[in-house]
């Protein structure tokens, strides 16, 4: 008998025995459809491809499919030749790279989490017995839209998003199985940009381009769904050592943030971001913002504060900055962000934006094996009382998607964001967002030349743990990277003072270890070997048996070098710069003599500046 199968390149007949399974008839359609693979075609019996055939063992009788009958049959968008990479870099069938995409652990552990809400008998309408259920009582979705509005959820998680959008494919419940044979990934980022490798008969942009390879029209809207729902500082100490700096020079800081994913129950399949230390880059500081260099150096410093979070067990999951103003009355600071003027700027946005793209998260039911980001950005402001608050938040995949393409810079209005307009090289698409007029009537506007960054943000929740537990539990802080400004420098002097006088005492050296600026200066010397550095990072995951750790860690070689290196060194022979001087290096005393940098004037002896602390020479 002959099937009829539609498909984008045309009406296919393919004849087929009554006994022929359906894996037999995909092998056929195989090469008519040019698929890579026949387990790379998806058949459908409707052409809204809502009821997928994927029995292949069946056969076309068993079925119910019967002689001139036709199905509707399309390639995996996963398993098409792309100008965008997959995981592995080249194109492959869905499943296939469903199977390589290595997702962070609170994916899986909640991908085993069937999600579903449980509900109390209702008194007045439940009429069945105690073991029964009925529509009232019934288990909800995570994802039911009258139990996110009654509990105030403006965004739901990630996870209850995929939920709901694997529901519409007859997927639910435990979903961390592999991904079904012959299936189409749902998930797909947005993408504003010209189509580089275009099928069309046409040079390739900016030369030629058509349809096929022209971006569509943007319009904006609210994103349902956020890919992190809490941040949840694990001390106050994370904040308070930012406010201090702050409180010391009145200079803003721009920080990294550095801690682990973890489930969240405050909402249904939830993640939360535990923030546990704060990396300081170098920055240039002022009294209305900060200037950080995104160039090599900055992915240095990152580089070596990796080295120590990933040692600990911890991540890159964010970054926080300061936007302080005193206020006239003693102890207060001003509101500067409020409903009013704005509560995140365009610059902002941008930085946000860059700062995700660069960290994607993986997910195995994406096209493409990548889906959003889990970084997420803190401010510490003023609030209406005049007290400190912190603000939470990320920027929509479409904000991502925009920045990519090169759509967007910021505007001198905070509050805005500019499009950009079309050149010879670069492609920008009409772009479009709604919003309520005073006639409580939907409108749709036109973004250019500048829209509301409202459209481009995801709000987070914020917080502190009732029982605080932090992984860094040192009493007496090392000093903080990149403080010059405020006389606070990291030195080998430092280091010695800091760490000889609890060489004496395993417990005291477990906690003076369990400091994530001496770790990250230390790791930084390069003195301890792979064995010594996974030693101290099992000292500050494992509290509990961190005495026996640092035990272990005070017989290894490689830290036995690092202490009688530091005690053979007089704290005088040690520099600024953390390196041994000579007697002779030494300058010879002289008379006054004014700094080159803060213009002081110091006496003769002095060798550093008294008021700024950098050196004379």
């Amino acid at each position: 008998m002959i099937i009829r199968v539609r498909s984008p390149e045309g009406m296919h007949r393919v004849e087929v025995g009554l006994n022929d399974t359906l894996g037999l008839v995909l092998e056929k359609l195989a090469p008519l459809m040019r698929a890579p693979a026949a387990d790379a075609i998806v058949l459908t019996r409707d052409a809204n491809g809502q009821e997928i055939l994927a029995e292949f063992e069946r056969s076309i009788v068993s079925l119910g499919l019967k002689h001139g009958d036709m199905v509707f049959a399309n390639v995996a968008a996963s398993a098409r030749p792309s100008a965008e990479p997959t995981s592995e870099g080249t194109a492959q069938a869905p499943r296939e790279s469903a199977m390589r995409v290595q997702q962070d652990a609170v994916d899986c552990e909640l991908e085993r989490d069937s999600g579903l809400i449980s509900r109390p008998r209702d008194t007045k309408m439940c009429k069945h017995g105690a073991r029964a259920m009925c529509e009232y009582c019934l288990p909800i979705e995570p994802y039911d839209s009258a139990y996110l509005e009654e509990h105030n959820i403006k965004h739901m998680s990630f996870q209850a998003y995929l939920r709901k959008v694997l529901a519409d494919h007859k997927i639910r419940g435990d979903i961390s199985g592999a991904v079904p044979a012959n299936f189409a990934l749902p998930l797909e980022e947005p993408e504003y940009g010209v189509r580089s490798k275009c099928p069309g008969a046409h040079a390739p942009w900016p030369a030629g381009i058509c349809s096929k390879c022209q971006p569509s029209a943007v319009t904006l809207q609210r994103q349902p769904f956020r890919m992190v729902d809490n941040v949840e500082f694990a001390s106050r100490s994370v904040v308070d050592s930012l406010l201090e700096f702050w409180r010391s020079s009145r200079c803003q800081r721009f920080g990294l943030m550095y801690g682990r994913y973890e489930v969240s129950r405050d909402v249904p399949l939830g993640v939360k971001a535990v923030v546990e230390a704060v990396y300081e880059p170098s920055q240039g500081c002022e009294e209305d913002g900060v200037r950080v260099n995104l160039g090599p150096e900055l992915g240095a410093e990152i580089a070596r504060a990796d080295a120590a979070a990933s040692a600990c067990g911890m991540q890159l999951v964010g970054m926080v900055f300061t936007d302080l103003t005193p206020a006239a009355e003693p102890g207060k600071v001003l509101c500067r962000r409020h409903a009013d003027s704005y509560f995140m700027t365009s610059l902002e946005c941008r930085l946000a934006a860059y700062m995700q793209e660069q960290r994607p998260s993986a997910c195995r039911w994406a096209r493409g094996g990548r889906f959003g980001s889990k970084f997420v950005t803190c401010c510490v402001s003023g609030d209406a009382d005049g007290g400190i608050d912190i603000t939470a938040w990320q920027v929509s995949n479409s904000a991502q998607a925009m920045h990519r393409a090169d759509l967007v810079v910021p505007s001198s209005v905070p509050s805005k964001m500019c499009v950009q307009e079309s050149t010879a090289t670069r492609y920008v698409p009409d772009v479009f967002y709604r919003y309520i007029n005073e006639y409580k009537l939907a409108v749709t506007a036109n973004a250019k030349p500048a829209f509301p960054i409202e459209y481009l943000l995801v709000t987070l929740t914020h917080g502190f743990p009732l029982e605080p537990h932090p992984a860094f539990r040192a009493s007496e802080p090392f000093a903080i990277e990149n403080r010059e400004h405020v006389h606070a420098t990291q030195t080998l002097g430092v280091l010695k003072r800091h760490i000889v006088g609890a060489l004496d005492s395993p417990e005291r050296l477990a906690v003076v270890l369990a400091d994530f600026h001496l770790l990250v200066y230390m790791f930084g010397l390069n003195l301890l070997g792979a064995d010594e550095v996974a030693m101290i990072g099992r000292i500050v995951r494992e509290p509990m048996e961190a005495a026996q750790r640092a035990e272990e860690l005070m017989a290894m070689s490689g830290w036995q070098t690092l202490v009688l290196m530091l005690r053979e060194a007089a704290d005088s022979e040690l520099d600024p710069h953390g390196s041994v001087a000579t007697s002779s290096s030494a300058p010879a005393a002289s008379g006054p003599w004014a700094c080159r940098h803060c213009t002081f004037v110091n006496e003769g002896s002095a060798t550093s500046c008294e008021m700024c602390a950098l050196p004379q020479d």
